[in-house]
């Protein structure tokens, strides 16, 4: 909006709420707060303040800020050292933003001693990559990583900005966005543009996922969201692209942060790692206890898979919620995708509807699975799986 409370310099007064006529100022925390759904921009609160906490701008020069940024950026995301793949998918949805808009597409790149990723980034489409090497940022701690993303956002103003939906992401931007005073976005699954107005179509499920909601952010700049990983294909990798590489420093003042990593301590056993696995079995409702997951396990060793659950057996205490496949699990997106029991609700497609190839294992003929699978059998999977497993040793 082109109206603004400058916080720092409101002291409570309460002279604006009094000289606004259409009751849209209220105190919170005594501090004025605009309710901008009331607001018409009258500008009768400007006057009465005396400390300048209050801004009107006109609408072309809103219009003129927006119009200052420029660009798609993708924050990378790496752990070790290494970038992760979910970087790789925005950047092949990045490049189609991109060029849609007709502007550049930036990734900011963000560790220590890490410049020699540069190249991938560069790669798999990076016009340019905007490299942050620090000790202080060898591993993610949220307030130096968001003081250096938010710095580099006001120097470079992309239009767009973007990052995974993962536990470092989900962290970072919802920092980042608060501090630019901007809006988020999150668990994205599709991004368009809207041509006409050139503005980030975000769109995400709603309502327990029963609708797919697309969100615009016309006023404020950078546009920003965190994408789910593995709903969209990773960008193709081509060594002869060529990019820029810009260096940027920063003092301890923007790089310290009040907490340390005092151990990183690795997951004890046998990881899982649904959001990579070529092949997942998924065991729902239909197992009916919890020792009928062996007969999954045993089938998905055969085959070198995965194996996933649905959120009713993870509810059910059944198997570790590590497993758990769906909107308020992992999203994934294999090769081959075998639901065994599981009934096919819409939370749970959410999950996994993006799979090559499903196969639907049920014994309910009418289960909502089957409109989804591109294979399915009618039958009692405590049967058909190990008919399969013992197959498939032969083989």
């Amino acid at each position: 909006m082109g109206i603004e409370i400058i916080t720092d310099k409101c002291v409570g007064c309460q002279l604006c709420l009094k000289a606004c006529p259409y009751d849209a100022i209220r105190m919170e925390e005594k501090l004025a707060v605009i309710d901008y759904d009331k607001c018409t921009l009258c500008g009768a609160c400007v006057e009465p303040c005396k400390f300048d906490a209050v801004i009107l701008r006109k609408e072309e020069e809103v219009q003129e800020d927006i119009d200052s940024y420029k660009g798609v950026w993708v924050i990378a995301e790496q752990k070790k050292g290494e970038i992760q793949s979910v970087t790789y998918e925005l950047l092949g949805k990045g490049r189609e933003l991109a060029d849609k808009l007709g502007v550049e597409l930036c990734a900011v790149l963000l560790g220590d001693n890490i410049s020699s990723k540069c190249n991938e980034l560069i790669s798999r489409g990076a016009q340019k990559v905007y490299l942050v090497e620090s000790p202080e940022l060898a591993q993610y701690r949220s307030e130096p990583y968001t003081n250096v993303i938010v710095e580099l956002i006001k120097e470079y103003k992309p239009e767009i900005a973007l990052c995974g939906a993962t536990s470092i992401g989900r962290s970072l931007v919802s920092r980042v966005a608060v501090k630019i005073n901007t809006g988020l976005t999150a668990d994205c699954t599709g991004l368009d543009i809207d041509e006409e107005k050139g503005l980030l179509l975000q769109t995400r499920p709603a309502f327990g996922g029963n609708i797919m909601a697309t969100i615009i952010c016309p006023n404020h700049r950078p546009q920003m969201a965190t994408v789910r990983h593995k709903v969209m294909k990773e960008a193709e990798v081509d060594n002869s692209r060529k990019g820029e590489v810009i260096k940027r420093e920063f003092g301890e003042g923007t790089l310290s942060s009040r907490t340390k990593v005092l151990k990183v301590v690795d997951e004890e056993g046998q990881a899982v790692n649904l959001s990579e696995a070529d092949i997942i079995v998924s065991g729902g409702r239909g197992l009916g206890k919890p020792e009928s997951f062996a007969l999954l396990h045993e089938f998905a060793d055969v085959i070198g898979g995965a194996v996933g659950a649905s959120r009713a057996a993870v509810d059910a205490d059944w198997i570790a919620y590590s497993h758990q496949v769906g909107q308020t699990g992992k999203t994934v997106c294999p090769k081959i995708y075998i639901a065994c029991g599981i009934s096919g609700q819409i939370q749970h497609l959410a999950g996994m509807s993006s799979s090559d190839i499903i196969i639907a294992i049920n014994k309910d003929p009418d289960a909502p699975i089957f409109k989804t699978a591109n294979y399915g059998i009618v039958g009692d999977l405590f049967e058909i799986i190990p008919a399969l497993t013992k197959k498939l040793k032969q083989i």
